[in-house]
C-alpha cells in the first residue's frame, strides 16, 4: 500500500511538472485607441478594470504556475473580448454607447470587479465613490 501511494505521489509531481511545459500565452497587444475618460474614472479604470479589459495586463506571479495560469490567461483573454478598453477608440459610437450602459449595470450590481479577482487584488474593490463617479461618466457620454 505504501508503494501504491508513492508511486501516486511521484505520478502526481511528474504531471504538476509536465504541464508547466504546456504554453500559455501571456502578451499584450499594442494600445491602438485606448478610452478617453475624466482621469478620476481612469484611474478607476486602471486600479480595478485594466488587468483583464485592457492590453496593459500586469501579469501576477501565479499566470505562470499552471494550471492557475490557464485559468488567468482564460479570463483575461475573454474580459478583452467583452470589453478592451485599449480598443475602445475603434468601436462605433453606438457600440460605445451599449457597452457603456454594460459598464453601468455589471458595476453598479457589483458584478464587476468579480469576487474571485478581488480575492488576490483587493485595490480593485470599489466603492460607493468608485460606482458613482463611473455612473455618472456613462450617463454623460
Amino acid at each position: 500500500m505504501a508503494k501504491k501511494i508513492r508511486l501516486a505521489c511521484l505520478a502526481f509531481l511528474i504531471l504538476c511538472a509536465t504541464i508547466q511545459l504546456i504554453p500559455i500565452d501571456r502578451s499584450n497587444p499594442p494600445v491602438t485607441a485606448e478610452i478617453s475618460a475624466p482621469n478620476e474614472v481612469m484611474k478607476i479604470f486602471r486600479r480595478a478594470c485594466y488587468n483583464c479589459h485592457s492590453n496593459n495586463t500586469v501579469w501576477p506571479w501565479y499566470s505562470r504556475i499552471a494550471p492557475v495560469s490557464w485559468l488567468v490567461a482564460s479570463d483575461t483573454w475573454e474580459g478583452r473580448e467583452q470589453l478592451n478598453l485599449s480598443t475602445w477608440g475603434e468601436l462605433s459610437v453606438k457600440s460605445q454607447r451599449k457597452l457603456r450602459k454594460e459598464i453601468r449595470e455589471e458595476v453598479e450590481d457589483g458584478e464587476m470587479p468579480p469576487w474571485i479577482y478581488l480575492l488576490s487584488h483587493a485595490e480593485a474593490e470599489l466603492t460607493d465613490a468608485d460606482v458613482a463617479l463611473i455612473r455618472n461618466w456613462t450617463l454623460r457620454e
